[in-house]
Formats: structure tokens, sequence, C-alpha cells
């Protein structure tokens, strides 16, 4: 059973590409800044900061667009430069799970 499950995340191209996504740097990051309402590079640098943590611009623009990519997210253009983005239904029920995830992980 386990072993059907391992290989479905392994071999199913949306499974597969959302795991790859998860593996980066700071991906984990941008889906949970996301749910918080925080996908506009501004607000999601100032709560970075408020928490003593780091994320770059270029790394926050990869993630989202690679999230985006994956129907994790939609982006709404502000200028010729820069995107807002959003959560999507698929996106926050990833959020949630992570969430979930982390909460059964503390004591």
């Amino acid at each position: 059973m386990n072993e059907e499950k391992i290989k479905r995340v392994l071999t199913e191209p949306k499974l597969a590409s959302i795991k790859t996504m998860l593996e980066k740097d700071h991906a984990i990051d941008c889906l949970l800044l996301l749910y918080v309402g925080r996908g506009k590079w501004k607000d999601a640098k100032g709560f970075m900061q408020d928490n003593n943590l780091t994320l770059s611009d270029g790394t926050f623009r990869a993630r989202m667009i690679e999230i985006e990519s994956l129907g994790l997210a939609k982006s709404e253009r502000i200028d010729p430069l820069k995107k807002y983005y959003t959560k999507t239904e698929l996106g926050e029920c990833v959020a949630k799970l992570l969430l979930g995830f982390f909460d059964e992980l503390t004591p």
C-alpha cells in the first residue's frame, strides 16, 4: 500500500512537480506567505523581517512563478514589473496540509 502511494508521488507528473518545488529553498515559506495574504513582495519582505527571517526578492519571485505554474497561486499585475500573488483553492489546501504536518510535530 505505502509503496504504491510513494510511487505515485514520485511518478505522477503533477505530484512529482509539487514535490520538486517543495524541495527548493523557501518554497514552503512562500506557500505559507500566500496563505496569510502576503503575496506581494513588499508584504512578504515585511513579514519575514518582522520575524527576523530572510528571503531575497529573486527567490520570492522564482518560487512564486513556480507555485503559480503548478496552480497553487494566481497572479495579478500591479505594474509592468510587479505582480501580486493570491492562493488558489489547491494552494490553500497544500498550505493547510503543511500547517497540519508542522502541528503534528509540535509537542
